[in-house]
């Protein structure tokens, strides 16, 4: 068995991504900015990882008028409060096979983590909206926000995790949805399923131990689309041992 799941968090633990594009586009809006990001163009800029990161980039490429008059960090604060928001309404929850597959882990005494771009806020908001409000214990480390400066496809905070963790990377395994995270926990020597997500179906995935629609649950499979797994139809801790062997 793998001794530690590192999950990631938008668009794997949930499809957080097009709520987080809301909130943008409510924080702009309530700054007075005349901007509006839609599916197509928040597809593009997802492949900047980090919120402020994606933030700034925009406005250099997309609003240069506005680089010396927006305050980034001012702007993403506000966002971060608006997705805590919606959030916090229920209107969003985990993806299918998720919770199964934790509460399976935790079981069998796998240690569990996070490892995401996304800030610390976020991850605590969408667990106790989702899991329950000690849900955020239940992970042994959790690499978030700016803890490294390096942010995926740099593979800095799976080091961080691992350490945090005390795992070898052989011994782990990832669970992402886009090509910048499955870099990532690769570089770090991870091996990684990925479940794509609405804004990364399109992506390819040459590097994965399998590429599944989603980790399934009892009456729910998954689409099989590459690797590992063509035979079965949930991620379970017995089918890991068996794909990782």
């Amino acid at each position: 068995m793998p001794d530690a799941l590192i999950f990631d968090v938008d668009g794997t633990l949930s499809e957080t991504e097009e709520l987080h594009r809301q909130a943008f586009n409510r924080a702009f809006e309530e700054a007075g900015l005349p901007w509006h990001w839609d599916r197509e163009l928040y597809r593009d800029l997802l492949t900047v990882t980090g919120g402020k990161e994606r933030l700034a980039h925009f406005i250099a490429n997309y609003a240069p008028t506005y680089t010396t008059g927006v305050s980034v960090a001012a702007l993403h604060a506000a966002k971060t409060d608006c997705y805590a928001a919606m959030v916090a309404d229920g209107t969003i929850g985990l993806r299918p096979g998720v919770v199964r597959l934790l509460r399976e882990a935790q079981r069998s005494g796998i240690k569990l983590a996070i490892a995401t771009t996304t800030g610390l806020p976020n991850v605590a908001s969408l667990l106790k909206a989702t899991l329950g409000s000690d849900a955020i214990d239940a992970f042994a480390a959790i690499g978030a926000g700016d803890i490294v400066a390096a942010k995926k496809p740099a593979p800095d905070v799976y080091h961080y995790v691992l350490n945090q963790l005390g795992v070898p990377a052989e011994r782990c395994l990832a669970i992402e949805d886009s090509c910048n995270g499955l870099a990532a926990a690769r570089a770090a020597g991870i091996p990684t399923v990925v479940t794509p997500s609405l804004y990364t179906e399109h992506e390819a995935f040459s590097d994965a131990l399998a590429v599944l629609s989603d980790l399934g649950d009892a009456g729910a499979p998954y689409r099989h689309l590459a690797g590992k797994g063509e035979t079965e139809t949930m991620v379970t801790i017995a089918g890991l041992e068996r794909w990782l062997a």
